[in-house]
């Protein structure tokens, strides 16, 4: 029986620190193209929906919203980015996250979130994808940072 194009591919895929927080990263090389893993999450009711303070709900149609925040869902942590190399296909209703180009192991997964997303959640505090924060900009910040945590 023939696999389909929406089966995840059971990659070696490790959450780390990254950027954002954390990250889900390629242990190993993902081909274009490929199923890489499934987003998967508690169906919300309507009410639930309006009154959820999770910032891992993934609306798959006008009348489905996927809840991802349980930890059981590893494609939780896979982080926004201006320049992905993954892309979200939604197939029956349920979301499959896919190689838009090869990943290599050690490279962390990104894809879109949107506009309305990045607009509300990224914008104010300032998106750190590789694009919008090249690795010198990003050494700044981090040290930064620490130094700042250190004080505290």
């Amino acid at each position: 029986m023939r696999k389909s194009k929406f089966t995840p591919g059971g990659f070696d895929l490790a959450v780390k620190k990254a950027r954002a927080g954390r990250g889900l990263f390629a242990q190993e090389t993902i081909p274009k193209g490929v199923c890489i893993i499934e987003y998967v999450g508690r169906t919300l009711t309507a009410k639930e929906e309006e009154t959820s303070r999770s910032r891992y709900l993934f609306e798959v149609t006008k009348k489905k919203t996927i809840d991802g925040w349980n930890k059981r869902n590893t494609a939780r942590y896979i982080n926004h980015s201006c320049r992905p190399n993954c892309e979200i296909e939604i197939r029956k209703k349920r979301v499959f996250v896919m190689a838009k180009r090869k990943i290599n192991p050690g490279e962390e997964l990104g894809y879109n979130y949107g506009k309305s997303y990045f607009d509300s959640f990224l914008k104010p505090i300032g998106c750190r994808c590789l694009k919008c924060m090249p690795e010198k900009e990003w050494k700044k910040l981090s040290a930064k940072l620490k130094r700042q945590k250190k004080k505290a």
